[in-house]
């Protein structure tokens, strides 16, 4: 149960840093934490059946990764103060005069005197920065974003512990069941951690509709249940993460929790997303697109080290 409750703390964190940070930086960064602390305590539960000259190289890489993911972050953070200053208008909090985005916007006609469609601003512009400000249910500006590293780090801490005491709770590693009692299997155990992580998630998320933080507005159960827009992600999300929990248990029974942790390439898709489809980066500095391309090969190396130091289970 204690893994459950971990994880459901940390993706409630994440929710919240991914809003102060960014997609990209903020799964780079969990993620490093995840492998440093998590990856280093699942080799010694597992009797250190991977292979330590492989595996710990791997970590230094996460480590790597998570300084380089720091550095991108302060680099893109300058690079967006720099579009700002081309505005007129000081950009903080809510923009609805779009009379102050006329070099940013692909400006339209009045649509309802059917000249035109809708504006859309160009990725990576500031009209396209504040657009998203606009859209976000946590502002981003005027808040400091070590918040949101802090937030992060603190995620990375809950997610890097769910993964030991699942390993504990099938093993049994500090012989904490009478003899002659089995060990839990890896689908009992599973079922456990979904029951807590669902138990928790109901919890935090009532504290936080009638107290909220980072000066959300204040909800009610009864808004939340009567309220479905969007609520079809939400369910593809938790459902795609239960999948991966599970075959990642799975994995690490068979070849090491260690090398199991090689699954947190999670950066390498959300980068896709940040990129591709949210605009992050784009339109951003050289510097940064090199700090960029940087944090992900090291991120690649680890991935590739990890998997290539699964053992066997005896």
């Amino acid at each position: 149960m204690a893994g459950g409750v971990v994880l459901s703390i940390g993706n409630l964190s994440t929710q919240y840093s991914l809003a102060l940070v960014g997609l990209s930086v903020t799964e780079v960064i969990t993620s490093s934490i995840i492998v440093v602390i998590g990856t280093t305590m699942n080799y010694f539960l597992d009797d250190k059946i991977n292979r330590a000259d492989i595996l710990f190289p791997g970590v230094g890489c996460f480590l790597i990764a998570v300084c380089l993911g720091s550095f991108v972050h302060a680099s893109n953070a300058a690079d967006n103060k720099e579009k700002l200053k081309s505005l007129s208008t000081e950009a903080t909090g809510f923009f609805t005069d779009k009379e102050t985005l006329t070099n940013d916007v692909v400006r339209e006609s009045d649509v309802e005197n059917g000249s035109g469609s809708a504006e859309k601003a160009r990725a990576g512009t500031a009209g396209f920065l504040i657009e998203l400000e606009n859209r976000r249910s946590i502002k981003v500006f005027g808040k400091s974003t070590v918040i949101g590293l802090a937030i992060t780090f603190f995620a990375g801490i809950c997610f890097s512990l769910f993964s030991p005491a699942f390993n504990l709770a099938t093993n049994d590693q500090w012989h904490t069941l009478k003899k002659g009692v089995p060990h839990l299997s890896v689908y009992t155990a599973f079922f456990y951690f979904s029951v807590s992580c669902f138990v928790v998630g109901i919890i935090l998320n009532i504290i936080f509709l009638y107290h909220p933080i980072l000066n959300l507005p204040k909800s009610s159960l009864k808004a939340y249940l009567s309220d479905w827009n969007g609520r079809g992600w939400a369910f593809l999300a938790g459902f795609l993460c239960g999948f991966g929990n599970g075959l990642q248990f799975i994995g690490g029974e068979a070849a090491g929790y260690a090398a199991a942790d090689a699954v947190q390439a999670l950066p390498l898709v959300s980068t896709f997303w940040g990129i591709l489809i949210f605009g992050e980066y784009r339109r951003s500095s050289r510097k940064t697109y090199i700090l960029l391309v940087s944090m992900l090969f090291m991120f690649v190396v680890a991935v590739g080290l990890l998997m290539a130091s699964s053992g066997h289970r005896k």
